[in-house]
């Protein structure tokens, strides 16, 4: 296996775990500082008000994008392992 195999492996699935995270780590990040913002404008200091919502929309985007994550990752382990004679050198 030469280096560039194992850097264009690499690159591929740090491409693929930020593509794959990035949608629920923003949503988290909006519903956060929306609760932030309503926290601020009300004067309510009550730490657990924005835990609540965060699990709650961290949860319903991995229901709705968990088959769209699946998809990726499994896409790219059957090509891992499809080229996976690409990689043995005797």
């Amino acid at each position: 296996m030469t280096i560039d195999a194992v850097t264009d492996m690499t690159s591929n699935a740090l491409f693929l775990v930020i593509q794959v995270a990035l949608p629920v780590l923003l949503i988290s990040l909006a519903v956060g500082l929306l609760v932030s913002i309503f926290q601020t404008m009300t004067s309510i200091q009550e730490q657990t008000l924005t835990f609540v919502p965060k699990i709650i929309s961290v949860f319903l985007a991995l229901s709705l994008l968990g088959g769209w994550m699946m998809t990726k990752m499994v896409e790219f382990t059957t090509q891992l392992w499809g080229d996976f004679s690409l990689y043995i050198h005797r």
